[in-house]
């Protein structure tokens, strides 16, 4: 392997499978400059440092001139951009905005009430595996509760529910470098198409508000609100997507990894504490955003004796952080007993997940119900199809085979 090439490799989807091995190469320059001029950062060291300082934008309206960039979809929709791609102080207006009918301080319960009705759907999901030999735990499973937990955070109704896979994986495919103008393109259309929907959905919140973020917000886009009308459909659209899409990885990696280590599977069953740290394992070692392709240095910053220069484009590489020796003991070992995992699994600093609280509750739900349940699993290919998508990487579909239902 060269220097120039690693970056490729790691899109080309023959190694989406497993990319670790090119990932512990990458480490081997922490911060590696690639032909194009963009530097590639691995070590969890410099990933963590970059990741919280302002220097570095997420803003694509600071890429040099002529740079083609993921994230380059959100432009030319009619929307602004959401505010993951935004630098303080507008990103911080719009993401505290957001955050008030979400979470503490102003909305503590909001979440913890919804636990009860996500459990029910956890329940029905697997109530109709009954009667099944054959299931795909994504398209069954992995999917479905994702998708039903952020329309019911947003409002959405359950009749549309069906619709949104399409625009999602649209919209998803604009963060992947590998796509280039096709996918940029189909990313926008459907960014486009997504954002008609939530605009008249939040017309009609604003005329009669029910439960959900929308209608929560809808008085912030009023005079001297906090929010624009525009700034809330791209806002709707960011959490729409991002809300199920990630989830559906970690809930499938999750799955596939305890299916490749059954002594863990075993003593998972068997200890119901073991969940919430099994799930904080499978997000440094599986994490369902493998890097952060988007950054780009506002001015000079040194860092591992290298000195990133002023428009550097830069990618953070979460995946290869998370298994830096470095930082975590025997890192490609899985093991959920691990102690002092401050994983980056759900990245770090002002873009810290926004949905991080939900997708925890909705895999640790998921997980647990599901291998209490499941009398027994059997993996149907030991090396499953992947999606496309390099960045948001899990399998396309997960197909096992089971032995019926406990109650």
């Amino acid at each position: 392997m060269t220097p120039g090439t690693l970056s490729a490799q790691i899109l080309d989807y023959a190694n989406r499978a497993d990319p670790y091995p090119l990932y512990a190469e990458l480490r081997k320059t922490p911060v590696m400059r690639e032909d194009d001029g963009t530097y590639l950062v691995s070590s969890y060291h410099a990933v963590r440092s970059l990741a919280n300082d302002p220097r570095l934008s997420q803003d694509p309206r600071n890429r040099p001139p002529g740079y083609t960039h993921p994230g380059q979809s959100e432009e030319d929709t009619g929307l602004p951009p959401s505010f993951i791609l935004t630098d303080p102080p507008e990103h911080d207006r719009l993401r505290a905005t957001a955050n008030r009918p979400f979470g503490p301080p102003h909305s503590p319960r909001f979440l913890e009430d919804l636990r009860a009705e996500l459990a029910t759907v956890v329940a029905e999901l697997i109530d109709a595996f009954e009667g099944k030999d054959e299931i795909d735990i994504v398209d069954a499973f992995a999917y479905p509760l994702p998708v039903t937990a952020i329309c019911k955070v947003l409002g959405v109704p359950h009749e549309d529910e069906p619709r949104f896979h399409g625009w999602a994986d649209a919209v998803a495919s604009g963060i992947d470098p590998q796509h280039g103008g096709i996918g940029q393109e189909k990313s926008q259309q459907g960014r486009r198409e997504l954002g008609a929907y939530l605009a008249d959905l939040i017309d009609a919140k604003r005329r009669r508000p029910g439960p959900g973020l929308l209608s929560a917000l809808a008085p912030e886009t009023g005079p001297g609100g906090s929010m624009t009308p525009a700034d809330l459909v791209a806002t709707a659209v960011l959490l729409l997507v991002a809300g199920h899409e990630t989830t559906v990885n970690l809930i499938t990696n999750a799955t596939l990894t305890l299916l490749r280590h059954p002594d863990v599977l075993e003593r998972f069953q068997k200890d119901a504490e073991l969940t919430v740290p099994l799930v904080e394992e499978v997000l440094r070692y599986e994490p369902p955003v493998q890097f952060v392709p988007i950054n780009v240095t506002l001015a000079d910053i040194d860092i591992d004796d290298v000195t990133i220069p002023k428009g550097a484009p830069v990618w953070l590489m979460i995946a290869a952080a998370n298994r830096d020796p470095l930082r975590f003991e025997d890192p490609d070992r899985f093991d959920p007993a691990r102690e002092d995992n401050e994983h980056l699994g759900f990245y770090t600093g002002i873009h810290y997940c926004f949905g991080a609280p939900l997708a925890r509750i909705e895999a640790q739900l998921a997980l647990r119900e599901l291998f209490r349940r499941v009398k027994s699993f059997r993996l149907l290919e030991e090396r499953p199809s992947y999606r496309a998508n390099a960045v948001l990487r899990g399998p396309r579909h997960l197909r096992v085979a089971i032995e019926g239902l406990t109650d």
